[in-house]
């Protein structure tokens, strides 16, 4: 038996490969959507992909199943409540996938999500009786369990899934031998969860051991504490949620032709007809000169969750980026359901070296500057744009909390007439909320170099709101 997984960094994401050598089958686990990693590994290994599951309706991108079953004919697999416009095997409780030496178990474990499934793994050469391992998909983490507040979940309130997810958790996964292998969908940065681990792996025993939510209480003690303080969902959730139900292009279909290079004229246009100017250049470059209008989302970072938490998935997209890096910034793109890529700028910023009248510029300083500033007799007005309990924790003295989710909504807010400095943890998230302000007519926008973390190590104080 092989079970490999596969591990995107960017969105957090594990999909798993498994396949059986002897019958030359293979399996694909909640694929991404871009899947010709899954392709050439299993022909490298003598094996044809004939099935993919999803085990539950991912709100944080859009999975491969379709591309698997377009590229390949793999027969997609759903838990039984699950309700798709596509056809797919649903599974109930108990039932099994069996080829050659592998068989796979499905378990109905409705929380995260209403259909969401687990799937057992078991190596029949090696033991038939006992699970090698379980792919958990957002139901357990490492860590963590899956959060039941999300919109992909309309029609139940979170209180109603979290008491599934507890009779899930005990009445199915925590009755599994302690050496089973634990594999789950995501991993820490997802906002599926709130204390997702950076393993990848664990074990039922370990997770038993040390899994806050996994330890002995009532199952209304459970609800209360799965359902509080959990992280704002983004708001692609639900659409991505809802693509994964639907039938819809694939990524070889959205890909047939080609991603287009367009002139500096021909992007003005296309900013004139509303389309969005997406640059992903590094914050620094981006500050350094941009084009009026454009919002920088940095490929260096969290750049699909940013991306589809802050753009209109009914707007086209036109990218601007580091020459060689415009097809992955549209792969990438894509993996969270935004195929409104109408092409990119050729050359990049070059492209405007004869026409430095189209380029600005974003005001840096540095931490010892500001703290000068801010004693001053015009101080800056400083906005934070992490997250409340991120501010809450430690923060600049004074400071306005506008989190970068909401910031566009709410930059009506920032006092008017003042300088404004913008900052993050470490300057990723400040550079989009200066992109973000700028378009918005807020004039004077700074940007903190190095974020609260160069203030701190400048020796300068901070704040708590929190009670020591």
């Amino acid at each position: 038996m092989i079970l490999e997984q596969y591990y995107l960094g960017c969105l957090a994401h594990a999909s798993y490969l498994i396949g059986d050598t002897n019958t030359g089958t293979a399996v694909v686990v909640d694929p991404q959507r871009d899947v010709d990693q899954y392709l050439e590994d299993a022909a490298r290994q003598g094996l044809t992909i004939r099935h993919v599951f999803l085990t539950h309706f991912h709100a944080d991108f859009v999975a491969g199943h379709l591309e698997l079953r377009d590229r390949v004919g793999a027969e997609v697999h759903l838990g039984a409540r699950a309700d798709a416009e596509y056809a797919a095997t649903k599974h109930s409780d108990g039932e099994t996938l069996e080829f050659g030496g592998v068989r796979l178990q499905v378990l109905e474990t409705p929380g995260h999500t209403p259909e969401g499934i687990c799937i057992l793994v078991f190596d029949l050469e090696s033991d038939a009786q006992k699970p090698q391992a379980i792919l958990t998909g957002d139901t357990l983490f490492i860590g963590d369990v899956g959060r039941p507040d999300l919109m992909a979940s309309v029609g139940f309130s979170s209180e109603e899934l979290a008491a599934m997810l507890y009779d899930s958790l005990h009445d199915k996964l925590l009755t599994l031998p302690d050496d089973t292998l634990v594999y789950p969908a995501h991993g820490a940065g997802s906002m599926c969860g709130r204390n997702l681990s950076t393993d990848t792996s664990s074990t039922l025993g370990t997770q038993r051991q040390y899994n806050y939510a996994l330890q002995p209480m009532s199952k209304e003690a459970f609800i209360g504490l799965v359902t509080v303080d959990q992280p704002e969902a983004p708001t692609y959730f639900a659409y991505d949620a809802a693509l994964n139900r639907r039938e819809h292009a694939t990524l070889d279909t959205t890909r047939e032709h080609g991603l287009a290079a367009m002139t500096l004229a021909e992007l003005l246009a296309r900013r004139e007809e509303r389309s969005q100017v997406l640059d992903v250049r590094d914050p620094a470059e981006y500050e350094g000169a941009h084009v009026p209008g454009s919002i920088n989302i940095g490929l260096g970072g969290s750049f699909a969750t940013w991306a589809g938490t802050l753009l209109d998935t009914e707007r086209p997209i036109v990218i601007i980026a580091e020459p060689e890096r415009e097809r992955e910034a549209a792969v990438r793109l894509s993996r969270v359901g935004f195929d409104m890529v109408q092409g990119y700028l050729e050359g990049g910023m070059q492209a405007l070296e004869s026409r430095p009248d189209l380029v600005i510029r974003t005001e840096r300083i540095a931490a010892a500057n500001l703290s000068e500033l801010l004693t001053s007799t015009e101080p800056p007005v400083v906005i934070d744009v992490r997250t409340v309990a991120e501010w809450n924790a430690k923060h600049i003295e004074d400071s306005l909390n506008l989190p970068l989710n909401n910031l566009h909504q709410n930059s009506g807010s920032i006092p008017k007439g003042r300088r404004v400095v913008v900052h993050c943890a470490a300057g990723y998230r400040s550079a989009i909320a200066a992109s973000i302000l700028e378009n918005a007519g807020v004039g004077g926008v700074t940007d903190l170099v190095g974020g609260l973390a160069a203030w701190e190590a400048s020796n300068l104080a901070t704040v708590s709101t929190l009670e020591s």
